[in-house]
C-alpha cells in the first residue's frame, strides 16, 4: 500500500500515592513548603497528561472535575462514551480505546468491551499517580489512610486504552497517533517488552513521532531485574524509569516459638486467634505427585490439604505471583503464609493484600525461618497484624525487580535514565476487579497498593507535567535533562544508594539517580536535543533509508553522520563509554536556562581512569546561551579489566 512506510509483527507487550510525594519533599507532613515544585509549577495546572494503558475508572475521585475551569481550547480529543458508561469531564478530558490489534491477534471481541473503561486497575492506578487530584481519606481496606495525590494534581488527564491482557503494537501505535493528534503534553507508558532494534520497536517509533510534536514520553524500564542488560524502552528520546523504595513500611512480623522475630511486609488480615500455629514449608506440604521445588514455590496444585490444614505455610518467592502463592496455601487449608524471598529478591519486601494472613520476609530472614522449620520437630509461629511505619532507612534503595542496564541496543546511551518510587504505591483503582484479580475474590477497593516500574514511571510523568507547566516552550530533551542532572545518588542516611541485596547500586540500576522534583524546577543548565539530532543518532547506528522510513521517510543519512564517534558525542545528560581502551574525548553542549552564571567543573575521579574537563569553567551572560566542553577519559596503564564499571560524576 502506498501509505505504508514499514511493516513489522504485531507483538504483544506487558503491563509493567500517598507517601511518595512527601518522600520526594514536595510536601512535609501535609504542609506544602514555599519551595515545593507544586507551588512553583502551579500543581501542573492545565498541562495535559495521558497514558497508554488499560483504560480508566472515570468515577474515581482522583478524576473529579470539581473546581476545574473549562477544558483548554487547544485540546482536540474526545470521549468514547458509547459503551461502558464512560463520561469525561473537565478533569478527565479524554478517553478512547483501540483493540483492532488485539482482535487481529485472535482476541475475543466480546471480551474486549468496546470501551475505555478500565476493568484491570492498572491504567487507573498509573494515570492517577501521574495527574490525579488530592483525595483525602484514601485507604486500602481501612489501612494506609492518607491523602492520595498525583504528581501534577491540577493537570488535565486523558486515557488511551490499548491493553487487553497484553498490549499489541497495532493498538499501541493507534494510541500514539490519537494522542499526538489530540494535543497531549506528556505521555506516560507503563508498558514494555524486550529491547530490540529501534526500527522494529513500536514504542520507539511512536514515541519518536510524539517528541517531534513536543510531547514528553516517559516509559517504564521493565520488571526483569536484577538481570544485567534487561532494561526495556531504551530509545534515547524516551525517559526510561527504574523503580526504588521509599521510607514507608507496612510491617508484619513473623514470630517463632524459639523467640526469633523477623520483620516482614504485608497488608493482610490478622490471624483468627492470638496464639502460635504449626509451621510447615511448602516442600514438606507437597502432594505425592509434585516436586519439592514446585511445592516450595507453592505452585498451583502442589500443596496437600491433609498436610497444610490449619498451619502457616512457608513459600519461596518466584515461579508465580506473590498473591497467588497465598491463594494456593488457602486452598490447601492453611491459616497463614510466610513468603520467603529468593536470593535475587534480597531485601525487597512488598506489602500485598493477601487472601489470608501473611507476611513477606527478606532472603536472609526467610532462610532463617526455613532453617527453623527444617530443624525443629514441632515448629510453631505467628504473624502479627500489619502496622505502618514512616521514616525508615535506608531509603531509597533499588527494587530487585527493576530492570538493569547496560543498554542492550546502544550501550553508549545509559539506561535507565532515572529512578523513582515504585514499591508499595497507593493510587486509584478500578471498581471492576478485586485486589487479587481472582474472580472469586469479591473485595473491591477504590485505592490499591501496587509495585513495579509501572508505578515509578507515572511519578516521573507527573514531574514532567510540572516542568511543562513551568516551562511550556522547553523541549522534551530539556525536561528530561532537568530531571536527570538534579537527581541524587545517596539515600536518607547520606550513604550511596543500595540495591535490594544492600550492596552498593550503580548507574545501570538507577541511571542518573533518584528524582528530586524541587531541584528539577531550577536545573541551571540543560542538555538539549532536537528530532534532527535523534535522526543523526540513528544514522550513527548505520541505519539505511529503509530502516529510517518509520521515523522520517524524507531523511537521508550523510556519510559524516554514520561513524561510531557520533554515539559518544551525542548530547545526552550522561556519558557512557562501553569499552575504554587508551583515551577518548567526548563533547557535550549545555544551554543556560537561568540568569547570567558561571559554572566550574568538578569531577569525582574514578579508580583506574583519569578524567579531565576543558574548559574548567563556563560563563554565561544570558538565558538561552549555549557553550560546549570536552571530557577526556584516559585508562590506567595496562588497560581496564573486562567487565568492570568505573563511574564518575561531573
Amino acid at each position: 500500500h502506498p501509505g505504508v512506510v514499514s511493516v513489522f509483527p504485531n507483538r504483544a507487550r506487558k503491563l509493567q500515592t500517598t507517601r511518595s510525594w512527601d518522600f520526594m519533599l514536595l510536601e512535609n507532613n501535609g504542609v506544602i513548603p514555599s519551595d515545593s515544585a507544586w507551588k512553583k509549577a502551579r500543581f501542573g495546572e492545565d498541562t495535559i497528561i495521558a497514558n497508554l494503558d488499560t483504560g480508566v475508572w472515570p468515577e474515581s475521585k482522583s478524576f473529579s472535575d470539581e473546581g476545574y475551569g473549562p477544558v483548554p481550547s487547544r485540546w482536540k480529543g474526545g470521549c468514547d462514551s458509547q459503551n461502558g458508561g464512560v463520561r469525561c469531564n473537565r478533569k478527565l478530558i479524554g478517553a478512547r480505546y483501540f483493540n483492532r490489534g488485539f482482535i487481529a491477534a485472535g482476541g475475543n471481541a466480546t471480551e474486549a468491551i468496546s470501551s475505555p473503561r478500565d476493568v484491570a486497575g492498572h491504567g487507573t492506578h498509573t494515570l492517577s499517580t501521574a495527574g490525579g487530584n488530592f483525595v483525602p481519606g484514601a485507604s486500602v481496606l481501612g489501612l494506609v489512610n492518607g491523602t492520595a495525590k498525583g504528581g501534577s494534581p491540577k493537570a488535565r488527564v486523558a486515557a488511551y486504552k490499548i491493553c487487553w491482557g497484553n498490549c499489541f503494537d497495532a493498538d499501541l501505535l493507534a494510541g500514539f497517533d490519537m494522542a499526538i493528534h489530540d494535543g497531549v503534553d506528556v505521555l506516560s507508558i507503563s508498558v514494555g517488552g524486550e529491547a530490540g532494534d529501534y526500527f522494529s520497536d513500536a514504542i520507539a517509533i511512536g514515541s519518536f513521532h510524539a517528541i517531534q510534536s513536543g510531547i514528553v514520553v516517559v516509559c517504564s524500564a521493565g520488571n526483569s531485574g536484577p538481570e544485567v542488560a534487561s532494561v526495556a524502552n531504551v530509545a534515547p528520546w524516551i525517559v526510561t524509569v527504574g523503580a526504588s523504595t521509599m521510607d514507608r513500611e507496612f510491617q508484619a512480623f513473623a514470630e517463632l516459638r524459639n523467640g526469633q522475630r523477623f520483620k516482614g511486609s504485608s497488608l493482610s488480615k490478622p490471624l483468627a486467634d492470638d496464639k502460635l500455629y504449626p509451621l510447615i514449608s511448602g516442600a514438606q506440604a507437597k502432594t505425592a505427585d509434585a516436586s519439592a521445588a514446585d511445592a516450595m514455590l507453592c505452585l498451583a496444585g502442589t500443596l496437600d490439604k491433609t498436610k497444610a490444614q490449619g498451619k502457616i505455610v512457608a513459600c519461596l518467592r518466584g515461579g508465580n505471583a506473590r498473591v497467588e502463592k497465598g491463594v494456593q496455601a488457602l486452598l490447601a487449608g492453611a491459616v497463614g503464609m510466610i513468603l520467603c524471598n529468593d536470593k535475587d529478591s534480597g531485601n525487597e519486601i512488598i506489602a500485598d493484600l493477601h487472601v489470608l494472613p501473611a507476611t513477606q520476609l527478606t532472603y536472609t530472614d526467610g532462610a532463617a525461618v526455613l532453617a527453623y522449620i527444617n530443624s525443629t520437630a514441632e515448629p510453631y509461629g505467628y504473624i502479627t497484624h500489619p502496622a505502618v511505619f514512616l521514616g525508615t532507612n535506608p531509603a531509597p534503595y533499588m527494587a530487585a525487580f527493576s530492570s538493569r542496564g547496560p543498554n542492550p541496543v546502544t550501550p553508549e546511551i545509559l539506561k535507565p535514565d532515572i529512578t523513582a518510587p515504585g514499591v508499595n504505591i497507593l493510587a486509584a483503582y478500578s471498581g471492576a476487579v478485586s485486589p487479587t484479580e481472582e474472580p472469586w475474590d469479591k473485595r473491591r477497593v477504590s485505592f490499591m497498593l501496587d509495585s513495579g516500574t509501572s508505578m515509578s514511571c507515572p511519578h516521573i510523568s507527573g514531574v514532567a507535567g510540572l516542568l511543562k507547566t513551568l516551562y511550556p516552550t522547553w523541549s522534551p530533551a530539556a525536561i528530561r535533562s532537568a530531571i536527570m542532572t538534579t537527581a541524587r545518588v545517596r539515600d536518607n542516611t547520606e550513604k550511596p544508594m543500595l540495591d535490594a541485596s544492600f550492596a552498593t547500586a550503580d548507574p545501570f540500576a538507577y541511571g542518573a539517580g533518584h528524582v528530586r522534583p524541587n531541584r528539577a524546577m531550577d536545573p541551571g543548565l540543560v542538555y538539549d536535543l532536537t528530532a534532527r539530532d535523534y535522526l543523526e543518532f540513528l544514522c550513527s547506528l548505520g541505519y539505511n533509508q529503509t530502516m529510517l522510513q518509520s521515523f522520517d521517510p524524507s531523511n537521508k543519512c550523510q556519510a559524516s553522520n554514520t561513524t561510531s564517534s557520533g554515539l559518544l558525542n551525542f548530547n545526552y545528560p550522561s556519558i557512557t563509554v562501553p569499552k575504554l581502551s587508551g583515551s577518548v574525548t567526548v563533547t557535550r553542549t549545555v544551554k543556560n536556562v537561568a540568569e547570567a552564571s558561571t559554572y566550574e567543573a568538578r569531577v569525582t575521579q574514578p579508580n583506574g581512569v583519569e578524567v579531565t574537563v576543558e574548559p574548567k569553567s563556563l560563563q554565561f551572560t544570558k538565558a538561552g546561551e549555549e557553550k560546549s566542553y570536552k571530557v577526556t577519559l584516559k585508562a590506567q596503564a595496562g588497560g581496564l579489566p573486562a567487565g568492570q564499571l568505573h563511574q564518575f560524576y561531573l
